[in-house]
């Protein structure tokens, strides 16, 4: 039997991933900060199905909380699946950055992953066992916006983790990928967007906007036996959105223009 340990839990794409994994009978152990939305999660995860429900509050701005929460689960029985699913993604024009407000993204985002992937690792070595680990990473790493500057270096950061973290725990048995959404609304408190903001983000040429299940679905087809052979790879599951600029109109001429044509030798 699984035993999942989800990071960012009590809400949006961590609390669905949650369901999904319950959904097939997995373990699962939530983590978050937040403690009473974390009690209402597991409530939602129980009548999922899972064969197991736990929690741990942990702010993981501390440096030692990924290892402590590592540890907790663990002690509960051997974690396999690692989702590192917490994120804050506030918005902080360029102007305005400064050492904390930068150190607090990239320790969410960047640090407590590198940091409980080490835990995992070491952990799931000693026990000469094997493990999957999941990064949610966003389409933010390819594309910067305003206000973003802390948040894409965050996730570009994030990526190139999972593939080194790849490279070196594979021959290990432990594989490591990430899944990267599109726009996702999930009325966050904790991340909250605006309306506008979300209209001139949502965009994507399968013209619908995206879900924590589309999400939660290709994480947990990754991290399980299916995907058994892959390892470094960032899914993007985004509508497409990724693929270039959809909603561009035509600006090239529609004059009818001769091309010049070499003379060839048949």
């Amino acid at each position: 039997m699984n035993h999942v340990l989800i990071t960012g839990a009590a809400s949006g794409i961590g609390l669905q991933t949650a369901v999904r994994f319950g959904g097939i009978g997995a373990n699962v152990t939530l983590v978050d900060y937040r403690t009473d939305a974390l009690a209402a999660a597991a409530r939602v995860v129980r009548e999922a199905g899972a064969a197991g429900v736990a929690t741990i509050t942990e702010d993981l701005q501390d440096a030692d909380a990924p290892r402590r929460t590592v540890d907790a689960a663990w002690t509960r029985s051997p974690v396999n699946i690692l989702v590192n699913s917490a994120g804050i993604y506030p918005a902080l024009p360029f102007l305005d950055l400064t050492p904390s407000t930068w150190d607090a993204v990239q320790n969410i985002n960047v640090r407590a992953p590198l940091l409980a992937t080490v835990a995992l690792a070491n952990a799931v070595i000693d026990a000469k066992s094997t493990a999957s680990i999941v990064n949610i990473s966003s389409g933010a790493a390819l594309r910067a916006r305003p206000g973003a500057a802390a948040y894409s270096t965050s996730k570009s950061a994030l990526e190139m983790m999972t593939r080194a973290s790849a490279l070196e725990l594979g021959p290990h048995g432990i594989r490591v990928n990430a899944v990267a959404p599109g726009f996702i609304a999930v009325a966050s408190d904790v991340n909250p967007v605006t309306t506008e903001y979300a209209a001139a983000v949502s965009g994507n040429p399968l013209g619908r906007d995206g879900t924590p299940d589309d999400i939660a679905r290709a994480v947990v087809w990754i991290s399980g036996s299916e995907a058994g052979w892959v390892t470094g790879t960032i899914l993007r599951i985004d509508g497409g959105s990724s693929t270039g600029a959809h909603n561009l109109p035509l600006s090239w001429t529609t004059v009818d223009v001769t091309y010049p044509r070499e003379e060839q030798d048949v």
